[in-house]
């Protein structure tokens, strides 16, 4: 009696678990999550890739937290804040970005990480690579830092709409902010004294990367005039036929009261940063220039350079945050906006 009541109990709990199964929602309901194919290969994302796979679309993205979160960094990345993170609050609308500034400092990639040091940012989108001294900070503080490649921007040069100049090599703009030549007339232009223009290295990861890529880590010439913002740099090339000034090629290109130079690694192959001809200022901005796209992807316009998201690595909610927006860059969706906002993929579809 008491064999054939236990094996009564064990057929009606098994029907009851199978029951349960049944009823149970299925894994993969929700954005990122993934689900069995029946194909006997494992787990499958809910967009049909499997884990390793680039992702296609922000829904799926596994780990995307809920909250508020603070972000900032360089201004290279306005075009992202401003084409790219809302797609992504679309799709995962509790994944809240909040981009904020610095109460008194110029933002601008420094900027941004170092307050991320100072736990006033979530992440960081930066246009340069993190310094030993960063690291170091990070450690002293009680975690690490992580930078993630996104994407690759490029820097256009900008002149006043006047000036009649074919191009420069990378080393005639190095001995520019060298302070070396100080006439258009030496580059084959009109004979103009050149006003040169920049901003601050300490707050711009642009600067840092112009220094070290274009001047070899010397320091600009004493004639170059540092302002903080890109803004006032255009207004002030616009106002001045001999100014020059440098910034990401998407903050440069379209612009209608500036125009920005071909540039080569020497005279015989200048390459423009904008596509086909140069759109007068009078047809602006009924028609703009486009971005030389197809030129920074091969690689043949001279001054290329990686955009990250630096992550910090404490086993908190920051680290969940910082890295979900990283995946949701590099899938195949956040690629592609990228690119619309005229920066190159680093991770293509595959």
């Amino acid at each position: 009696m008491i064999l054939s009541l236990l094996a009564v109990g064990v057929l009606v709990g098994g029907g009851l678990l199978s029951m349960w199964r049944g009823l149970a929602p299925s894994v993969g309901t929700g954005p990122g999550e993934t689900s069995r194919d029946g194909s006997g290969q494992g787990e499958m994302r809910r967009d049909g890739t499997r884990p390793g796979e680039q992702v296609r679309s922000f829904a799926g993205v596994t780990g995307v937290p809920s909250g508020v979160f603070n972000y900032g960094g360089s201004t290279t990345w306005a075009p992202v804040r401003g084409l790219v993170d809302p797609l992504m609050q679309v799709v995962w609308p509790d994944f809240q970005l909040r981009y904020v500034q610095h109460p008194t400092e110029p933002p601008g990639s420094g900027t941004g990480i170092g307050m991320l040091l100072d736990d006033q940012l979530t992440f960081v989108q930066s246009c340069r690579s993190l310094t030993a001294a960063e690291y170091a900070q990070a450690r002293e503080k009680g975690f690490m830092l992580r930078e993630i490649p996104v994407a690759i921007d490029s820097i256009a040069v900008a002149v006043n709409p006047e000036l009649d100049v074919p191009g420069l090599t990378v080393v005639q703009l190095r001995d520019i902010y060298r302070g070396k030549i100080r006439n258009w007339q030496e580059v084959g232009g009109p004979d103009l004294p050149i006003k040169a223009y920049s901003r601050r290295s300490e707050d711009s990861g642009t600067i840092q990367f112009f220094i070290e890529q274009v001047l070899n880590g010397e320091e600009f010439g004493a004639s170059v005039e540092l302002l903080p913002s890109t803004t006032l740099a255009l207004r002030a090339v616009a106002a001045e036929r001999g100014a020059i000034y440098f910034a990401s090629a998407p903050q440069l290109v379209p612009q209608c009261q500036v125009k920005t130079l071909p540039l080569g690694l020497d005279s015989s192959r200048l390459v423009p940063p904008y596509l086909g001809s140069l759109v007068p200022p009078q047809d602006c901005p009924q028609r703009r220039n486009l971005l030389n796209t197809a030129a920074f992807a091969r690689g043949d316009y001279p001054l290329t350079r990686r955009l990250f998201v630096v992550v910090k690595q404490n086993g908190q909610i920051d680290e969940t945050a910082g890295l979900a927006y990283g995946r949701l860059l590099l899938t195949a969706q956040g690629q592609a906006a990228l690119a619309k906002a005229g920066f190159i993929a680093i991770a293509p579809p595959r």
